[in-house]
């Protein structure tokens, strides 16, 4: 007998520091999975990395604690996020 659905939810995150060219979005695929997300790691023209994940609030708010946490590749000055309800649009976890 399973219980009910477990709630979902999307984050958008804007990371800003050195995080493109250091293995930054490869980074972020990578625990994103460990952590059963979907979403992607994209590249913007003003230098920063733009994060959208969804699965569970526990999943997706350790991905932020992780963007934030010091480990990432690169320096991460900043992370501003926003969450949301999922959208469902997403498989799997890419580099854009």
């Amino acid at each position: 007998m399973s219980g009910p659905p477990v709630p979902l939810t999307r984050l958008t995150a804007w990371v800003h520091g050195h995080v493109q060219g250091v293995g930054f979005r490869w980074w972020t695929r990578s625990r994103a999975l460990e952590l059963g997300l979907v979403g992607y790691a994209a590249n913007q023209a003003d230098g920063r990395v733009l994060v959208v994940a969804e699965g569970t609030e526990t999943n997706v708010r350790r991905l932020l604690e992780l963007l934030r946490g010091g480990t990432t590749p690169g320096s991460v000055d900043l992370v501003v996020e926003e969450f949301g309800a999922p959208v469902g649009d997403l498989t799997g976890f890419a580099e854009r």
